[in-house]
This record gives C-alpha cells, structure tokens and sequence, in this order.
C-alpha cells in the first residue's frame, strides 16, 4: 500500500480563536501527532502572524513537528494584532495542487473565506477533509455547502485535551 502523502493547512488565528471557547486545554503536540496518524498527514503548514513575544510559542511549535508560515503583523488603533493569511493558505495550497506536492489536502479552519480553494480543491480530488476548530453551528455553512467532510475538534477530546499530569 502506497503511504499517503498529505498536507494540513492550518490557520492558525482560527485555530487559536476556536480552541479558546472549549472548556478544555488543547495539545497541539497530540494534534500534529493525530493529523499524522489519523489523516496520514506528512506535512503541517501552520499560518500565523509574527509577534516578536511569541519566539518561544514558535520554536516549541516547531519542535513538535509544525512547518510556520509567517504573515507580517500590522496592529488596528486599539493595538490588536492583525495578520490575516487567508491569501496565504489559498495560494499555498494551490502552488500545492499545480505542482502536485501533495496527495490530499486537510484544511483546519472553519472560516467560509476559504469555499473556493475547496471546491478547487476538490474539483481536482486533492482534499480530503476539513477540521473545523468551532462546534459545527460556528462552521461556516458556505464551506458544509461544498460536501467535503468535515470533522469538529471540538469531538476529539479525549485525544487532543492536554493532560495535566504530564
């Protein structure tokens, strides 16, 4: 059997921004762990903004086996980072696709921006699945109308809580 060769895309500020309204700590160490072994994923692009403070939430990503695509931060007049990689990820994944790079694409956001690089996608049988970081009444309702598979972390708790005790 041929081993698969697949990619996560993962936007890291919907990521982030989901995961905080659960009401349990995620472990993205476990996470990249369960890209690999439940969806065969070989490669974990992680789009985030470059905020200087974070060097060392960066290095330790890294260490757990996350490739970081870094988007250059501008802040809004209240001071709040803003780092939008969207275009990023959908140029990416589609330099991806042309060169065929990759088998299957997963793609970890539920941000409806995205439908078009999924029905691209999918048009050329190259996703397989998309993680959505919020319950399903926060997923966009423009990427479940696309029918590719989506999967919620929000039901992957016992895998992905981080454990205390460690």
């Amino acid at each position: 059997m041929k081993e698969e060769n697949n990619v996560a895309y993962i936007d890291g500020a919907n990521l982030h921004k989901g995961i905080k309204t659960l009401k349990w700590k995620f472990d993205y160490a476990r996470f990249r762990v369960w890209l690999k072994e439940k969806f065969g994923v070989k490669q974990a692009y992680l789009f985030l903004g470059m905020i200087p403070k974070y060097k060392d939430l960066y290095t330790e990503l890294q260490e757990q086996g996350y490739t970081l695509v870094f988007k250059e931060v501008i802040f809004d007049g209240d001071g709040k980072a803003k780092g939008n990689c969207d275009a990023d990820i959908v140029v990416h994944a589609m330099q991806g696709s042309y060169e065929n790079k990759f088998d299957k694409a997963i793609l970890v956001s539920s941000d409806g921006d995205y439908t078009p690089l999924v029905k691209f996608l999918k048009e050329k049988n190259k996703i397989d699945f998309i993680l959505s970081p919020y319950e399903t009444k926060k997923c966009s309702v423009l990427l479940k109308r696309t029918e590719v598979k989506i999967a919620y972390i929000t039901e992957q708790k016992n895998i992905l809580k981080k454990d205390k005790s460690i």
